[in-house]
């Protein structure tokens, strides 16, 4: 495609005003080759020749050098950068000179995994090199010939976690001679399914221990700003070697930050983000470019899909069915048709979540849309590699919200483009993750006092509340399992919830989808309006004790969306600073009122009142203790302390994706005037995950550029009062009320101030203690 053709014809359409806010093109980068310190194995070599591939990139050899010298290695290169070879080939290369080798292949998806047993076919090895998926899908009868014949097994953390750890004497063999793990897209292992992980991996390596193996790590990742420290994190294994210097070719891309319009005087409000991106996409479509629209839920990608598909039937109505949505909550069977499609190029345009940002080979794109900017820049970057993956010419472009993360970004395109990438974390030492597992680990094989330094510092206080509960039991030195049924099977891997509501048909009782709890008491209460493959359902009933939602389909012009009120109390400790602390809270949550907004604009109809059941988990936080001399600057100046306090909160809580690797809703924020543990007006940040993900702890040493940020955008917003540019949230329980906008301003200015005084690095470090308070 041409970028600059199809932007000069969107410049002259009547639809579009003052959208343009940035055009950023960045160049086609020239091939770089390196080479390898010892020829691969002459099967190889062929199999490389048939395939074309004549040099091998410079991050690829430098990643197969240092795996020949048994390092674990983490590749950080861009999308399409040809990272699988950087483990094909030292694997392969193994198996073909030792063939009793193993290797035993982790992908975050099932989808995935099947796409990467394609590209090992491509190498033509069998019967030489034997590989297989083993994930839910595979029939009962392969299973034992995988285990028994396969060098390759292909597999996801979940069927890893489930289904073979916790049988691991059926797969003796494969783990006696198991060389290598392999983690692709480990990015993605962070929050909530990265501190699961990293629980499975130390257990896979502590039953590769006994039977006699020690696997090599090889691992490809997204730029992060810390590649090696999450490596270590998920694995427990040693600081591995980072390869970063990308070697690969690509072509040109043209970047276009995307500005929904104003539409009052006031400045208070914006075009909806859904209807500018779901015009982009028609516009795309007509154009017969190929495109991949990403949104950051499920909900969005089925209003997405509705609203272009209702702008085709009007000007290209033979178009209308070649746009679909691709999420997770489809059955496996309509996500491979979808897979399918776009890769034969039987769809031109498709809404997608992050399922679809990952490296599963769906084709060459032209063009991608990110509604909105997905929480991290290395996501976005991520979504943008989805199109130009055959080096040709492409067009990215980023929609904004009308929330502080996404305007600040277009205020300051410069930081999207020149800053390093985000910290990515995974907290192995969250208590009722590594509770869980540990429970797991000793059904596998009881566990012995060595095992304590493998999972961590809380590893001892877990097994203590293990035992005192009955589910551990001591014997000759070593705890063993009491339950009866394995217990992998009541840990999701991908929620630090394991309860989850079907939702039916309430008619003919047909499944439609799946939600978990924390979803559905936030998008199937009764009265929400929910989306399926285009298709709009309105929710009748919730039946909690029947873990069901019975929804009937529905036409309608709205979408809803709830809101909930917190309260906090500190349990503990663990870091405090002239201005606050960091510890331990309990939270208790509840869903108290849902919004009904119009689907073109986002305006809302309507608030209507819940009863929803209140959820309570314990938490980590971050809290801003407001001294006396600054209320009393608040205060003198005419403003109002409990509705600065509450700007500031949402300014601050916004801006944190900036910083750590997380959704907006992985963040959690409550302001107290006089908050009954810390005795003063108080601010609080917490993770919304039972027992926490490293989130909050992450912004110990970076609240002054936190700070710093959250004032930016309230200063630079030139709305009056507030808007959700600078200080309203669509996730705040009591409306945006109350909200002081310059009250704001001073409370930040006047923190930093103090930051400034007593030096923002110099913490006070305190014993941790279960019944400490600030």
């Amino acid at each position: 495609m041409d970028p600059d053709a199809f932007i000069s014809s969107l410049r002259q359409s009547s639809w579009v005003t003052t959208q343009i806010e940035h055009i950023e093109q960045i160049c086609e980068r020239d091939a770089q080759y390196g080479s390898l310190n010892q020829p691969l194995h002459p099967t190889l070599e062929l199999a490389l020749q048939r395939l074309e591939i004549r040099r091998l990139y410079t991050h690829q050899s430098e990643a197969i050098n240092a795996a020949r010298e048994r390092r674990d290695v983490v590749v950080v290169t861009s999308t399409a950068s040809g990272k699988t070879l950087c483990y094909n080939l030292p694997v392969l290369d193994t198996i073909l000179r030792a063939p009793q080798s193993r290797a035993l292949y982790l992908f975050p998806t099932r989808a995935l995994a099947q796409d990467q047993c394609g590209k090992l076919n491509d190498f033509d090895l069998f019967p030489k090199v034997k590989h297989a998926a083993y994930d839910g899908d595979t029939p009962s009868n392969e299973r034992r010939a995988i285990r028994k014949l396969a060098h390759i097994v292909l597999t996801n953390p979940d069927m890893l976690h489930l289904g073979i750890i916790p049988y691991h004497q059926t797969w003796g063999m494969f783990l006696t001679h198991l060389k290598y793990v392999i983690l692709d897209e480990v990015h993605t292992y962070r929050g909530v399914f990265g501190a699961h992980v990293a629980q499975v991996l130390r257990r896979l390596r502590r039953v590769c221990a006994l039977y006699g193996s020690d696997p090599q790590f090889l691992c490809c990742s997204a730029t992060i700003a810390n590649p090696a420290d999450l490596v270590s994190q998920v694995t427990g294994a040693v600081m591995p070697h980072v390869v970063t210097s990308n070697g690969s070719p690509a072509g040109r891309r043209t970047f276009l930050f995307w500005n929904p319009p104003r539409l009052d005087e006031r400045l208070t409000q914006r075009r909806s983000t859904n209807g500018e991106a779901s015009q982009l996409l028609a516009a795309l479509t007509t154009n017969g470019v190929r495109t991949i629209t990403f949104a950051r839920t499920r909900k969005t990608t089925e209003l997405l899909l509705r609203s272009a598909r209702t702008l085709l039937e009007a000007h290209a109505p033979e178009l209308v069915n070649q746009i679909a949505s691709y999420r997770a909550g489809y059955t496996r069977a309509e996500r491979r048709e979808l897979e399918k499609a776009l890769f034969n190029g039987d769809l031109l345009g498709v809404t997608a979540t992050s399922a679809l940002e990952l490296g599963v080979d769906i084709g060459g794109l032209d063009a991608s849309i990110l509604t909105g900017y997905p929480g991290t820049i290395s996501s976005a970057w991520q979504q943008a590699g989805r199109a130009g993956r055959s080096g040709g010419r492409s067009l990215t472009v980023m929609v904004a919200y009308d929330n502080p993360l996404d305007q600040f970004l277009m205020r300051h395109p410069e930081y999207f483009f020149g800053q390093p990438h985000e910290v990515a974390t995974a907290d192995c030492n969250n208590r009722r993750i590594l509770q869980q597992h540990l429970l797991c680990a000793a059904y596998e094989y009881p566990i012995v006092p060595d095992d304590l330094a493998l999972f961590g510092k809380n590893a001892k206080q877990c097994l203590q509340n293990l035992r005192e509960d009955g589910t551990l039991f001591l014997r000759a030195g070593r705890l063993h399992c009491s339950t009866g049924i394995y217990p992998a099977a009541k840990v999701n891997l991908r929620s630090a919830e394991n309860t989850v509501y079907q939702i039916v048909h309430h008619e003919t009782s047909a499944l439609i989808g799946t939600a978990e709890y924390g979803t559905a008491l936030r998008t199937l209460h009764p009265g929400a309006i929910y989306l399926h493959q285009g298709e709009t359902f309105r929710v009748e009933e919730l039946n909690h004790q029947g873990l069901e939602a019975r929804v009937l389909p529905a036409e309608v012009s709205y979408y809803t969306e709830a809101a909930q009120r917190s309260t906090l109390l500190v349990l503990g400790t663990r870091e405090a600073f002239a201005y606050g602390a960091f510890g331990e809270v309990v939270v208790t949550s509840q869903v108290v009122s849902y919004q009904r907004k119009r689907l073109q604009n986002g305006v809302v109809l309507d608030v209507n009142s819940l009863d929803m059941p209140a959820q309570t988990f314990e938490t980590e936080a971050i809290w801003l203790i407001i001294a006396p001399d600054i209320c009393n600057r608040v205060t003198s100046l005419g403003y109002s302390l409990h509705g600065a306090l509450h700007a500031a909160e949402h300014a601050l809580a916004g801006m944190i994706p900036l910083l750590v690797a997380c959704d907006r809703s992985d963040i959690g924020g409550i302001t107290s005037l006089n908050h009954v543990d810390t005795g003063h007006p108080t601010v609080f940040l917490f993770d919304t995950y039972p027992g926490g993900v490293g989130i909050s702890e992450g912004l110990i040493g970076r609240l002054p550029e936190l700070m710093c940020a959250a004032l930016q955008v309230i200063e630079e917003c030139s709305c009056e009062d507030g808007c959700p540019s600078c200080v309203h949230s669509a996730l705040c329980g009591s409306g945006n009320q109350p909200l002081d906008k310059a009250g704001a301003s001073v409370v930040l200015r006047a923190l930093l101030e103090r930051m400034r005084e007593c030096g923002s690095d110099r913490f006070l470090q305190i014993e941790p203690a279960p019944d400490s308070t600030v």
